[in-house]
């Protein structure tokens, strides 16, 4: 009987602890057109208005979150270095975004279509 419970509050803490920091996607979708994202990487954000601009739909949010971050620690004056990214651009962007509003930001556009896979 011991083990039983044991093992279900074992179960009890997994399940919370894996929703508490989960990434929320309409948050993200909403961020993306309060930040203005959407003016240079497009509404989809796989249209962007110059060819050099990325596309981001579709790139893993792990990515995304990481590069949003090193632009923050760009602009806040970080030493160059693998972990920083210095766009004037981007920087003052991202220096803008919540740790919430990066994560959310890279789960919605995770979730997106994308024509950077390839289809045989």
């Amino acid at each position: 009987m011991k083990k039983l419970t044991l093992a279900a509050v074992g179960a009890l803490f997994m399940a919370v602890g894996s929703t508490a920091g989960a990434a929320d996607i309409a948050a993200g979708h909403a961020a993306f057109q309060k930040y203005t994202c959407a003016s240079c990487h497009g509404a989809d954000a796989k249209t962007a208005i110059m060819p050099a601009y990325p596309i981001l739909a579709g790139q893993h949010a792990d990515y995304i979150a990481h590069a949003l971050t090193a632009y923050k620690r760009g602009q806040a004056g970080a030493p160059a270095s693998a972990n920083v990214r210095k766009n004037p651009i981007m920087g003052a962007m991202a220096a803008q975004l919540s740790e919430a509003d990066v994560e959310n930001i890279a789960a919605w556009i995770s979730t997106l279509p994308t024509p950077l896979s390839v289809h045989k």
